[in-house]
């Protein structure tokens, strides 16, 4: 008979009494406790699992987009950049593929536990928040979901301080086109919208992407993330709406009419509007 594989046999370690191991690297046991149902409902682990893991990836999200921020503040080498931003591109197109097996659940399944939900609702992350603040679409008014825990409430009123990191991608357009951007163009407290400068030289760059190719390929990888952001909104929209149908959210939202108003939303509108004008 063949004999059983021992990779000790190999070199491999297989005592970690004394040593760090796998599990002990990434406090398994830590996260492995997290997971808390209200229910005996079969399918709300699944539900659990679902959001928990999209904060964990939204918090790289943030992570990328602050390290690029910075890197285009500091007017260096943009490069660096631009993989972050692709990173975060990529990081919402798995997002997107975990909406498909959200979707395995079916409205029977989600109406033997939504009761125990409460009014807890996605549309109270505060990371999720915070990713729109740092991309340029402040909402202040949603700022009031949060006032029940003060130190969120002061992590997302600081982030409305810093420019945007479409704040800086404009501050570099205008110093490198020569084209001055409008003060209201920059407002740091308001969602950013269309803006007649800021599209005339982002069209500029577009006309010569030779002469301004680390401009253009600026606006490529916003654009990209913008694409994957969309259709990660777009599928939140189908998932609930085959879930639910038009019920109202948990948190008290219109739910799917809610999502919709979303898909309206453009963080980048001049890059997208110019492409008519090419």
């Amino acid at each position: 008979m063949p004999q059983a594989y021992d990779p000790s046999q190999e070199g491999a370690k297989m005592s970690y009494a004394k040593d760090m191991s796998y599990g002990d690297y990434l406090h398994m046991d830590d996260l492995l406790a997290t997971h808390h149902p209200q229910s005996d409902a079969h399918d709300e682990l699944l539900f659990v699992i679902q959001h928990q893991t999209s904060e964990l990836w939204m918090r790289l999200v943030l992570h990328e987009l602050t390290a690029a921020r910075r890197l285009l503040m500091s007017g260096g080498d943009f490069r660096p950049a631009f993989k972050m931003l692709t990173r975060v591109a990529r990081i919402f197109d798995q997002l997107n593929s975990a909406w498909d097996v959200l979707r395995t659940m079916t409205p029977s399944d989600y109406t033997t536990f939504r009761n125990a939900l409460g009014n807890s609702s996605g549309f109270q992350s505060h990371q999720y928040r915070l990713i729109e603040y740092v991309l340029g679409n402040r909402n202040t008014a949603l700022m009031k979901v949060h006032e029940h825990r003060p130190e969120l409430h002061a992590m997302l009123a600081e982030e409305l301080q810093r420019p945007s990191l479409y704040h800086v991608a404009l501050d570099a357009l205008s110093a490198k086109t020569g084209i001055a951007i409008s003060p209201e163009a920059r407002r740091m407290d308001n969602p950013h919208s269309a803006d007649a400068d800021v599209q005339r030289a982002w069209k500029m760059v577009y006309e010569n992407p030779a002469k301004f190719w680390d401009l253009y390929e600026l606006a490529e990888k916003l654009v990209d993330l913008e694409d994957y952001f969309r259709r990660w909104r777009f599928n939140h929209v189908t998932t609930v709406e085959r879930v639910i149908g038009f019920k109202r959210g948990t948190g008290g939202t219109s739910g799917v009419q809610y999502l919709r108003r979303m898909l309206e939303v453009e963080l980048f509108p001049e890059l997208w509007h110019l492409r008519t004008e090419l």
